[in-house]
């Protein structure tokens, strides 16, 4: 059958979602149009891949589940399986760059293949590596030339051609690179991965080890680069035999006790280590024998074996910094919070000193910016030979205590003097975020508190005697018109990275500072040259903003001190419209020449003349909102009248109106369509928005005729599900059906906070139960579609949607529940979001796009505001509880 009436296609963003002054959502990417088309055919659909049989047909047809996977129509399978562009990764030295070829989607087979679920991470016994990864197919080199083009292109090669690869790394000189490779129908020994290296001038690839005994671990990290020669690489023990068996009669009881009185408040997850089997495996899985393997295959063992989570060798390689998590564990934990340890060695297998040993962190408090108390965030200096710095809580990492200073920032040498004590760096009344460092000569430090949202950048001399901390900028997080933007960066010869320093006649200390350029009339990306001591800034260089957006993505000009001139800066950037996919370009300054080294197709080329605005308007309290409109080629709302309308949402906060309404936004960029689903509603007549406050979007949206009044639709995902089912239950004449996927409903089942709610559920137990969309069942008449992945190891768990749906079902309510096997909290298989587009898609022609408008009359028993003002405010009230 024909859509009734809908002979053109429209789609509506709104960048910000607000309920209230401080409360938005964020804007997913729309998907283009299709033209018209019949959608009453049913295909028949076989492969390989599928792990159930595939049924696809009218979406209006009647379902009672039992027909396995469904496909939607061939033309939305088209849109999905398109094939993504390659990813691109420069080499240290910004003289070659390589294309990583990609897949789609995985088939469901991949994600049911058994792992093992310990310390919050998925384990494939199989491979000795984190589970459910995806890989690329393919690896390409190109040498960047002088003038900006690429040289004739090196396939690396090699491997067989189903080869699935993993863990590309360039070596600091970009010689070699590092992978590694696997095949589906290899194991040999337990584990089928293996480490690659390849030539980049030729693209010649072999087994790095040269015994077939040596097996990789790559749980966690897998390998670094020490110097151009040599890496360091994490191994299965030599001792490891087969894995621990569990007990067919238990030790005992699982028991779990706070005699001492500790305050313990979690945010729980389903992925956490249960019993002492458990443990076992985890120490069985994760355990490493670090080696130093150099180019030509010799191996040589470092340390002893251990769960280690971090390598990072010092940049002048003579040390190793080596990060370990041991017992006592936790079963309410992740491994991260396990007791950690950070041991020196030097590259020879010499044990230095013992930087710290952490504690188990259980007690972390659950309101933000809480830390872990001791030593956090260990690194090296990146422009040093061998000089560690971290940070340490003053507050017990408790971000409820009030003190001054809150952080302090410390340095010190690899090996200390006896009784030398580390160097205050700078003191912070705020918490550490991140720092820059520029070969000594200063480094900018960040600073953050999410309650007020302030931000502040300091420049500190931290290798001057008189170093004297100078405030750089102070400014509200949320402000995006005032962003200076960030530090252009280099690589140093030992693959480190610093800030560039640029030189402009020989004076001053200038670096470049690169930012989105958030503005009124949209995103313009800029470059800025920036003089740190002066703290005067000049434009060099900003985006087309009449029909391109562009972007600065890296430094391609390379210097061993990282000093750039200005006149020969070269950089690589994006470019892209609303009507031309994004390519990659070699900007070369003086002149500023631009040589294109990408020509990827327009993926979707009977889309290529989508229209794309951003509109601005005011909601009744004045806060005013943003929204990306999108138009198919040649519609009217005066010709061809006012579409079906899908309003997607995930709500967020603001602290100021001014905030809320600021545009973050460019109506430039291109409209890529990817698995976010809801978007492909575009190709059946739907608009797909954000919104921030539903009663002004509706509003919007109907004034300027290209939504019907009684055909919109509201739906949402994790978050953003929470809120479509609290908008069916408190302002149900907007709306005449939902779709939640992945949602948490009862807000009692997560006790200790939940978004950016940090009170417990007995500090705000109104709160709890007024913004569960879940105690509020028997206010919703509106038919609700509800999905989940039935893997959701969040607090999000299936359980929530299958409670859910007993209550509405409980009540009357038009409901429909899908559980997706093997599935997560996003979904990731083909044929589970095929499933979940053509489950939409009825949906949507069932209760949206034929909806005759008596749906909006069935809220008999429910509290249906008086006036779309008092819509307004009730949800508002909702949203607000978040602060």
């Amino acid at each position: 059958m024909l859509l009734p009436r809908f002979g053109q296609r429209v789609c509506f963003s709104l960048a910000n979602f607000i309920a209230g002054p401080s409360s938005s959502v964020r804007l997913h990417r729309p998907l283009p149009l299709l033209p018209r088309r019949r959608y009453a055919r049913r295909i028949d659909l076989a492969t390989a891949e599928c792990a159930a049989d595939f049924i696809s047909g009218s979406a209006l047809e009647e379902d009672d589940g039992d027909h396995g996977y469904r496909l939607p129509p061939k033309e939305i399978q088209e849109i999905v399986d398109v094939p993504l562009n390659p990813s691109y990764y420069i080499s240290p030295r910004r003289d070659r760059i390589m294309f990583l070829k990609r897949r789609t989607m995985p088939p469901l087979s991949e994600l049911a293949k058994p792992d093992k679920i310990l310390a919050g991470i998925r384990i494939d016994p199989s491979s000795n590596t984190r589970s459910r990864m995806s890989f690329y197919t393919g690896i390409s080199i190109y040498l960047l030339m002088d003038d900006g083009t690429l040289g004739p292109e090196k396939v690396v090669n090699g491997y067989n051609d189903n080869a699935k690869i993993n863990f590309v790394g360039w070596s600091p000189d970009g010689q070699h690179l590092v992978f590694t490779v696997r095949y589906e129908d290899e194991v040999d020994n337990g584990s089928n991965l293996a480490l690659w290296i390849a030539d980049a001038e030729s693209g010649k690839a072999r087994p790095l080890f040269k015994s077939a005994d040596i097996m990789l671990n790559a749980v966690f990290e897998l390998y670094v680069w020490v110097n151009n020669s040599c890496l360091l690489v994490c191994t299965v023990p030599s001792s490891r035999g087969d894995p621990p068996r569990k007990q067919l009669v238990p030790f005992g009881p699982r028991i779990r006790s706070n005699e001492q009185r500790s305050i313990i408040q979690m945010r729980s997850t389903k992925e956490m280590l249960k019993d002492l089997h458990e443990e076992e495996l985890f120490d069985y899985y994760a355990t490493s024998q670090i080696v130093l393997v150099t180019l030509d295959g010799t191996v040589n063992m470092i340390a002893l074996p251990a769960i280690y989570i971090s390598l990072d060798p010092s940049p002048d390689g003579k040390y190793l910094m080596l990060t370990s998590v041991h017992r006592p564990y936790s079963s309410i934990v992740s491994y991260k919070r396990f007791p950690k340890k950070v041991e020196l060695w030097t590259v020879e297998g010499r044990f230095v000193r013992e930087v710290c040993d952490l504690p188990l962190a259980e007690d972390i408090p659950v309101a933000a910016n809480s830390v872990r108390k001791g030593k956090r965030l260990i690194r090296w200096r990146p422009d040093m030979l061998s000089t560690l710095y971290w940070v340490e809580a003053q507050d017990g990492g408790d971000a409820n205590v009030e003190v001054s200073p809150r952080d302090i920032v410390y340095m010190e040498h690899a090996e200390p003097l006896d009784g030398e004590k580390p160097q205050v760096l700078l003191k912070l009344d705020l918490r550490y975020r991140k720092s820059y460092w520029c070969y000594g000569s200063f480094a900018l430090v960040y600073e953050y508190w999410y309650k007020t949202r302030i931000t502040r950048t300091w420049v500190i001399s931290p290798d001057l005697k008189n170093n004297r901390p100078r405030l750089l900028f102070e400014r509200s997080s949320e402000d995006t018109y005032s962003n200076p933007g960030s530090p252009v960066m280099c690589r140093t010869p030992s693959g480190t990275l610093v800030i560039a320093r640029i030189k402009r006649n020989c004076e001053g200390s200038y670096i470049l500072l690169k930012g989105r350029g958030a503005t009124p009339k949209g995103s313009t990306p800029f470059l800025d040259l920036f003089n740190v001591n002066t703290g005067e800034k000049e434009r060099i260089w900003e985006s087309d903003k009449e029909k391109y957006y562009e972007s600065v993505l890296a430094l391609i000009s390379y210097h061993p001190k990282c000093e750039v001139q200005l006149d020969q800066l070269k950089l690589l950037v994006s470019k892209e419209s609303r009507r031309e996919i994004t390519q990659y370009y070699v900007k070369i300054w003086p002149d500023e020449k631009q040589v294109q080294i990408t020509n990827y197709p327009h993926p979707y080329p009977q889309l290529a003349l989508l229209q794309k605005e951003i509109i601005r308007y005011q909601r009744t309290d004045g806060v005013k909102l943003t929204a990306t409109l999108y138009l198919p080629p040649g519609y009217s709302p005066s010709e061809d009248g006012p579409l079906p309308c899908l309003i997607w949402s995930y709500p967020g906060e603001f602290k100021s109106k001014e905030a809320a309404g600021q545009v973050r936004r460019s109506p430039n960029k291109f409209a890529r369509i990817n698995n976010n689903f809801p978007l492909l509603w575009l190709a059946r007549g739907y608009i797909e928005q954000l919104i921030a406050s539903a009663e002004a979007a509706v509003n919007e949206i109907v004034r300027r005729g290209v939504a019907h009044p009684d055909k919109i639709a509201v739906g949402g995902h994790s978050y953003g599900a929470f809120m479509t089912a609290n908008l069916l239950a408190h302002a149900p004449h907007l709306f005449c059906c939902g779709i939640a996927r992945s949602g948490a409903y009862n807000r009692t089942l997560t006790p200790s906070g939940f978004q950016k709610e940090t009170r417990t559920l007995w500090e705000a137990t109104d709160t709890y139960i007024k913004m569960s969309p879940f105690m509020s069942a028997n206010k919703i008449k509106k038919p609700i579609l509800l999905i989940h992945g039935e893997d959701d190891s969040k607090v999000t768990t299936a359980m929530q949607s299958s409670q859910f749906y007993d209550a509405l079902k409980g009540h009357g309510v038009p409901c429909r529940l899908v559980i997706l096997p093997f599935e997560q909290h996003q979904y990731a298989a083909r044929e589970s979001i095929m499933h979940i587009i053509w489950e939409t898609d009825r949906w949507l022609q069932k209760y949206c796009a034929t909806n005759p408008g008596n749906i909006r009359d069935m809220e008999t028993d429910v509290d249906t505001p008086q006036s779309p003002t008092d819509a307004v405010l009730d949800h508002e009230a909702l949203s607000l509880k978040l602060h």
